[in-house]
């Protein structure tokens, strides 16, 4: 899989006007499931063909992260750093328990713009491209990366500095299930491999974090904390909120429009895009009825979420033990899109791969400098994968001082990747397809 790579790019001057600083049933149940239920693949189920074993990590020590955690799951990835985009994670792989080999799930994957224009119409910002978001890192103590390893970044005529940190973190329940009567209860706690540094601009600090969980899922999000601008509170009531004393100093609103490019290369092979669109129409005997349909993404697509739509990547190449498709499903969060510039008004992008394209907006020479006009009917046969978060910050008394972290992200969650749950207790593992119960 190839991908390009820009490491170029010179310290942005700081901007002084910038905002940034049931019990029978459970013992029928383990009758049923005794002994035979240890075999290594669900019975009755197709099996995989074989697949060349996914990339290992091969890169430097230093630019390696590897965790198996507590549930069996091994998570591995390279990462570099680039001048503008911060953090790159390279060749990530998902190795859940029982499975021969490592999954390649991600080629790359990181941020694609951080796009930030003021209500009063006065500002507007693209922090990777202009603003040395990069270049930004910061030194993280020790304190901040609980139970983990810091690792170095280096970046060209800067010193080195504790710019990374990998951890593990427990995320709660990953499931529980009780029989009919309550005598018997499967849980467990999830856990996760937290991958995540940070980087200053102006008075904004911006926490981008990456989560690896046990059951394959991914989640992404960026953190904005830091301080409100001292040179922007000169807005009025509508495009400001007053901070402080009375109401005197309204501090100017504003938006963070996120984007994450991802290049998928599900078992190491470029993928595909599926959309699927639930539509309620008809009355059932008891309820309406609903029926989904899946559209094959052929073509280079800017699409928005709706109440029951959503996308696939797939992956060309690999199925799991059930004979079904690997692929990863996008799940949107929260988001206030921004209708103020053509590339902030769609959700998510499809484009065709070119080396070239790596910023969603301000991206110089490449047929356009933002993702909305690379969608020009082009065949996929390498989809890039863009995904855009905004959030409207209307400031408030508690953001001062410093302010509290406001989150915006998504997640990957793993469609078929497996053949079931890769954290299903033993007793439970013959419980593929339809279940049977005594």
């Amino acid at each position: 899989m190839r991908e390009g790579m820009n490491t170029g790019g010179r310290r942005a001057a700081r901007r002084r006007g910038r905002g940034r600083l049931s019990g029978t049933a459970a013992v029928g149940l383990a009758a049923l499931l005794g002994g035979a239920l240890a075999a290594a693949g669900p019975a009755g189920t197709a099996q995989a063909a074989p697949q060349a074993p996914a990339p290992a990590a091969d890169c430097s020590a230093a630019s390696r992260i590897e965790q198996k955690l507590a549930g069996g799951t091994t998570w591995r990835m390279c990462w570099h750093y680039e001048s503008k985009a911060g953090l790159v994670l390279d060749k990530v792989t998902y190795q859940p328990k029982g499975e021969a080999r490592p999954i390649q799930v991600l080629t790359t994957a990181k941020l694609g713009q951080i796009h930030v224009p003021y209500d009063d119409g006065k500002n507007e910002f693209d922090d990777l491209t202009s603003y040395g978001f990069g270049e930004g890192v910061q030194n993280l103590s020790p304190q901040e990366c609980p139970g983990g390893t810091l690792k170095k970044v280096k970046l060209p005529h800067a010193a080195a500095v504790n710019g990374l940190c990998t951890t593990t973190r427990a995320r709660g329940h990953a499931y529980r299930a009780a029989a009919d009567e309550g005598t018997k209860v499967w849980s467990a706690q999830g856990k996760d491999l937290l991958v995540y540094g940070v980087n200053k601009v102006g008075w904004y600090e911006y926490i981008t974090e990456w989560r690896f969980s046990d059951d394959g899922t991914i989640s992404t999000q960026v953190g904005a904390t830091g301080n409100l601008s001292p040179f922007d509170y000169d807005a009025g009531d509508g495009r400001g909120w007053p901070v402080g004393r009375g109401a005197k100093a309204y501090a100017t609103s504003h938006s963070h429009n996120i984007f994450w490019r991802l290049n998928f290369g599900l078992d190491g092979a470029p993928s595909k895009v599926q959309q699927f669109d639930a539509t309620t129409t008809e009355r059932g005997r008891r309820t309406p009825t609903t029926k989904t349909r899946r559209t094959d993404v052929t073509r280079e697509l800017a699409g928005n979420n709706a109440a029951q739509r959503w996308w696939r990547v797939v992956s060309t190449r690999g199925k799991n033990q059930d004979g079904h498709a690997r692929s990863y499903e996008i799940v949107p969060g929260h988001t206030n899109k921004y209708p103020g510039r053509p590339y902030t008004r769609r959700d998510v992008y499809f484009t065709e791969y070119d080396a070239c394209q790596q910023f969603a907006s301000h991206n110089r020479n490449c047929g356009g400098t933002s993702v909305d006009k690379w969608v020009n009917g082009q065949r996929l046969k390498h989809p890039v994968t863009w995904v855009n978060v905004g959030f409207h910050h209307v400031a408030r008394d508690e953001d001062q001082t410093p302010m509290p972290v406001h989150w915006q992200g998504f997640q990957l969650a793993p469609r078929d990747v497996t053949a079931m749950n890769p954290l299903t207790p033993a007793d439970l593992a013959a419980q593929n397809g339809q279940p049977v119960f005594p």
